[in-house]
């Protein structure tokens, strides 16, 4: 069986991890790498791929996992969209998810492409879990209470922040979906504590959630990848009340996510021309191997 040609767009926390799972995953083979430095300062473990400044120098890549920054995604999807080349990637602004699936659709539906947003694990995972819970009972309440654990999409916002030399967000829950935002950051000469917290939180990121900003003199010796999310549902079946269920893991937070875009790479392979989000795609698709194994094991 030909292997599906995945291409990695951007080497940081998540496309290190993407790698990992691409070089478990039994039906994937590795395009190359996409790097802001290409092959300059080449860290070990690529070695033996290629590693390019451009997609559009690699050849017969089936999809291409955006392992960049959220507000990234939408660029690079449109640059690679019309080379005929699939995308996935974890966009993780909640609020702008389906103004991105709009945006995307015509361009998907004109190059005869798929594009898979906002896989992560939440949005992503999650999202599927919290899909079935309010299949269950479809009137009620569901609260997603993150960590305790690091944020990646929120420290990536502040690392981008002038003044900020290096920063980790911490999400603290607080139960029925609030959640506090420990943000530590280390400063660049010049730059006051005041300046940098008030540029924090007037971000979207943080602007509807209780954030507190510290300096810090290493991020690094705070840093944990750690993460977890706690989901519950209470509501009514038919018309039975009290029906109650939850859904609980503790994880590392790139490895996660770095699985999840390799499983929804696969999937896209699938796909009719569009834009999906996780919600929209069979489970079954983003797992290797035959269909009936598969439902044999599972069901």
């Amino acid at each position: 069986m030909k292997k599906i040609r995945a291409a990695v767009v951007g080497y940081g926390n998540v496309g290190r991890f993407a790698l990992e799972a691409l070089e478990a995953a039994p039906d994937f083979e590795v395009a190359g790498i996409v790097r802001r430095n290409g092959a300059a300062n080449l860290p070990l473990e690529l070695t033996n791929y290629q590693v390019v400044k451009d997609i559009k120098e690699l050849t017969d890549v089936d999809v291409a996992i955006l392992a960049c920054p959220t507000r990234s995604c939408p660029d690079y999807a449109k640059q690679i969209l019309p080379l005929g080349i699939r995308t996935v990637d974890s966009f993780d602004i909640h609020t702008s998810i389906v103004d991105y699936r709009r945006e995307l659709m015509p361009i998907n539906k004109a190059t005869n492409t798929v594009s898979v947003i906002a896989a992560g694990w939440d949005p992503g995972s999650d999202s599927i879990v919290r899909t079935l819970m309010q299949s269950l009972a479809p009137k009620g309440l569901s609260y997603t209470n993150f960590g305790p654990g690091m944020s990646m999409g929120h420290s990536v916002c502040v690392r981008s922040k002038k003044g900020v030399k290096n920063a980790l967000s911490m999400t603290i829950p607080l139960g029925e979906g609030i959640h506090r935002r420990m943000v530590y950051v280390e400063l660049e000469d010049g730059y006051t504590l005041e300046q940098v917290t008030k540029d924090i939180k007037a971000d979207p990121y943080f602007a509807n959630d209780e954030t507190h900003v510290f300096a810090v003199d290493s991020v690094d010796a705070v840093r944990d990848m750690g993460h977890g999310v706690n989901l519950v549902r209470k509501g009514v079946s038919g018309k039975t009340q009290n029906q109650r269920m939850e859904f609980h893991m503790s994880i590392n937070n790139p490895a996660l996510t770095g699985q999840v875009l390799v499983n929804v790479a696969r999937a896209a392979m699938r796909l009719q021309p569009g834009c999906y989000t996780m919600v929209e795609i069979p489970v079954i698709d983003m797992l290797p191997g035959d269909r009936e194994d598969l439902i044999g094991h599972l069901v």
